[in-house]
């Protein structure tokens, strides 16, 4: 499912306008990216949560040359799928 799926789904299920479920999305996922820019965790009760995961600098080498390179720091998000939507998967 992707973004524009979701919004259809939504717009369906609630009888509301493609326009307002477009907004509602919008403004869901810009507020889970701000909190994340926060550092924030974020957490949905029976579907899982997200965090920002903090990497180090260090040094690594190109596979296709055999060089060196330095890896700038980085922050990346993460999920963890919570325990009943694994369960659910699983059933």
């Amino acid at each position: 499912m992707n973004k524009s799926e979701l919004i259809k789904a939504l717009s369906d299920e609630t009888n509301i306008s493609f326009d307002d479920a477009t907004l509602v999305v919008n403004i869901f996922i810009d507020s889970m990216k701000k909190s994340l820019l926060d550092g924030d965790r974020i957490e949905i009760r029976g579907f899982g949560s997200f965090k920002i995961k903090n990497y180090g600098a260090y040094h690594g080498r190109n596979p296709k040359t055999g060089e060196s390179v330095s890896v700038i720091p980085k922050r990346l998000p993460f999920f963890r799928a919570g325990k009943e939507l694994k369960e659910f998967i699983n059933n």
